[in-house]
């Protein structure tokens, strides 16, 4: 029998991309006033936000980022100081391939959240991913540690991969788990 333990380094062997855990941010851990975040902002505005929030993110998994981005754009005019929607819209930019427009809002979601609460781990990790993607490993290992240190399980296992010495370790352990499942059989 395995323990949960066990079973985590080894999903974490065979799925290597795959995030560690549970990742929807309710382990990390609660930064001061993330819970009232949106107390200073009217409720019946906030609520039209982010019904339009919820609508953007529809038209994005249902493969219509500009309907998305249109949805995003109306929320951040109806309240541009809150992260949440620079967030959403940077995803759906990124889906039509805009990615300077996508680092654009993430910045500003970092801005505006000081890379703090929900919507400021998950701007700091989408920036993260988006500096890697550009070669900017240094970028990427700062945005996901600042994730990490408040919880982000997601954030940790990218911070793992961007180590060369983990992914050679990985690979070798793979290898030889791949090995004793398939004996050589010539001799």
């Amino acid at each position: 029998m395995c323990s949960p333990n066990d079973i985590a380094v080894l999903r974490a062997i065979f799925h290597p991309n795959a995030p560690f855990g549970d990742d929807d941010d309710q382990s990390a851990v609660k930064t001061e006033g993330e819970a009232d975040q949106d107390k200073d902002f009217p409720p019946a505005l906030l609520d039209q936000v982010n019904n339009l929030e919820r609508c953007g993110i529809k038209a994005a998994e249902s493969g219509n980022p500009k309907t998305a981005v249109q949805s995003f754009s109306e929320a951040i005019a109806l309240l541009p100081e809150r992260p949440s929607a620079y967030n959403n819209r940077a995803q759906a930019l990124r889906l039509q391939g805009d990615i300077t427009g996508a680092l654009q809002d993430l910045d500003k979601a970092v801005e505006l959240s000081g890379g703090r609460g929900l919507a400021g781990r998950q701007a700091l990790v989408q920036r993260g991913l988006l500096c890697r993607l550009q070669g900017d490993n240094e970028a990427a290992r700062k945005d996901l540690q600042r994730a990490a240190e408040q919880g982000c399980s997601f954030a940790k296992q990218q911070l793992v991969l961007l180590n060369p010495y983990a992914a050679l370790c990985n690979q070798m352990l793979r290898d030889m788990i791949q090995k004793l499942k398939e004996p050589d059989t010539h001799g």
